[in-house]
């Protein structure tokens, strides 16, 4: 990955390959942004002039490449958007500079070393340009390329290549200003929360053939081991013997067994307890619901709930947070075949509660039930799951933006505020209690479809069903921004990238903290 380091060193007088600079838009055209007033006085002061004949106008993610003029040693400047300018007195927003650093770091994709002369007044800004120069130089080249060896195909797995062909990232991106104590400390927060969240999307744009249930978990232990977290895996066997019938329902049509991992971060210091529950639908075909074409290509991603809860234990375990973090992963495959479930099948869930399978599509819900009752027997203080649950989210909120619902007011307004601040668009959605009656079944407890106006609320009443009594949850539907379809933007990548991963971690130090409760 991208290395990290921080400099004082004069702008114009560092020697790497690119030197990156912020533009903003400005009342009268471009203007250049505080941290590069060296670079401008080399550009004879008319660096903004420059950039505006280029077609440059300072809009967020905008990038213009100008060779450098004499007494700047990087032979490019690189100048980013970073939308409005600020009022006077006012500082450059975060995630404004988020983006723009990995706007920055994309387009220098195959270069060895960058200098990052972004505004910075603080550690704040420090770590969001570290954390956007890291996400934006993300790459998924695995499998391009031919592999190490040949006999590439064996048991449907695929034999991953060296990336040739593809740029590799950013080498190294030097962020300039500040090398005190907390600029220090934000710098090492940004480079773990990025590592992760980047652990986070090659899970998710790895193919299903290459990571079922099975596979996840293992990956889990690994990392868990190396980061001195506690894990614990049920198999299939050890799911039949507990009663998980909604894992098991929805992972009886495939040939790759289910899992429940379970992953425990411990402090000595903690005086809170968090539980993340993830959906981890290692391929959704639909099941016997099957999806139509055109709706099923990028279903590996369907267990990017699960992934980003294992980044997210395992960040707050590098970054020694004083709170107890369990992660839960909730791992089936849903296929059709003779043995899967039908509609029509009751399961009996791990709470002991009956559900009516009204559609083997509506599987993620079946899941994360089981999980969420088994997670309630700790009594955490708080529990949130995460999922690429309903597409009737994506209707509401679109392609970027993730649902908030909980059974409690404040902590599903805390944990909006914490995704905004984060830089990642959530809005807070409602439980509606009259779709409540929509699940009433005749033959069993409850069904796993209700009204389809409100889909998504449907599904978080569906939830709130298995969250233990008296524990406060929280659900976060992250159908819509789990995985980016189009072209990249900011610093998020084509494919998985990672949703809410940054909020949870957040949210855990908050609570570590003591400013959340």
């Amino acid at each position: 990955m991208t290395a990290l380091s921080l400099s004082t060193a004069a702008a114009v007088g560092l020697k790497a390959d690119a030197l990156v600079v912020g533009v903003a838009k400005g009342d009268k055209g471009p203007v250049v942004a505080p941290g590069a007033e060296a670079v401008e006085k080399a550009f004879g002061g008319k660096l903004a002039a420059v950039l505006e004949t280029l077609g440059a106008s300072g809009g967020e993610g905008e990038v213009t490449k100008v060779p450098s003029p004499d007494g700047v040693k990087a032979p490019l400047v690189l100048a980013v958007g970073l939308g409005a300018a600020p009022k006077k007195d006012s500082s450059y927003d975060t995630e404004a500079l988020r983006r723009a650093a990995g706007a920055a770091a994309r387009a220098l994709a195959g270069s060895k070393k960058a200098a990052f002369a972004l505004p910075v007044d603080g550690a704040a800004e420090v770590q969001a340009i570290g954390e956007g120069a890291l996400l934006g130089a993300y790459s998924f080249v695995a499998y391009k390329g031919t592999p190490d060896k040949t006999g590439a195909q064996a048991n449907g797995k695929a034999a991953k290549g060296k990336g040739k062909g593809a740029k590799g990232p950013l080498g190294e991106a030097v962020i300039l200003g500040s090398r005190d104590k907390a600029a220090k400390a934000a710098l090492e927060r940004s480079a773990t929360v990025a590592e992760e969240l980047n652990r986070a999307r090659d899970l998710v744009n790895t193919p299903p053939n290459d990571l079922n249930p099975e596979a996840f978990a293992a990956i889990a232990q690994a990392a868990a081991k190396e980061h001195g977290v506690k894990v614990q895996v049920l198999d299939e066997k050890a799911l039949v013997k507990g009663g998980f019938g909604g894992i098991l329902g929805v992972g009886a049509g495939s040939a790759s067994t289910p899992r429940l991992v379970k992953l425990s971060y411990t402090h000595a210091k903690a005086k809170k307890h968090l539980a993340f529950v993830g959906k981890g639908i290692t391929y959704d075909s639909g099941g016997i619901s099957l999806k139509p074409a055109g709706h099923n290509e990028t279903m590996k991603c369907d267990m990017a709930g699960a992934a980003t809860v294992f980044a997210s234990v395992m960040a707050a375990a590098r970054l020694g947070l004083e709170v107890n973090v369990t992660g839960w992963l909730a791992l089936a495959e849903n296929m059709p075949s003779g043995s899967a479930t039908r509609p029509g099948d009751v399961l009996r869930m791990y709470s002991g509660k009956t559900v009516e399978v009204l559609n083997t599509d509506a599987e993620g819900r079946l899941v994360l039930a089981d999980a969420l009752a088994k997670a309630s027997e700790d009594k955490p203080d708080a529990i949130v799951d995460v999922a690429t649950l309903t597409g009737a989210m994506m209707v509401a909120l679109g392609s970027r933006t993730f649902g908030v619902m909980a059974n409690d007011d404040a902590f599903r307004t805390s944990l909006y505020e914490i995704a905004e601040a984060s830089g990642e668009p959530a809005w807070p959605m409602p439980l509606p209690e009259h779709l409540v009656k929509g699940m009433d079944s005749a033959t069993a407890d409850i069904a796993n479809m209700g009204e389809r106006m409100g889909g998504g609320l449907v599904a978080g009443l569906f939830l709130r069903e298995f969250v233990g009594e008296g524990i406060t949850w929280a659900h976060l539907d992250i159908a819509g921004p789990a995985f980016n379809d189009g072209s990249p933007f900011g610093y998020t990548p084509k494919g998985g990238t990672g949703a809410a991963m940054r909020t949870l971690v957040a949210l855990a130090e908050r609570t570590a903290s003591g400013d959340l409760g």
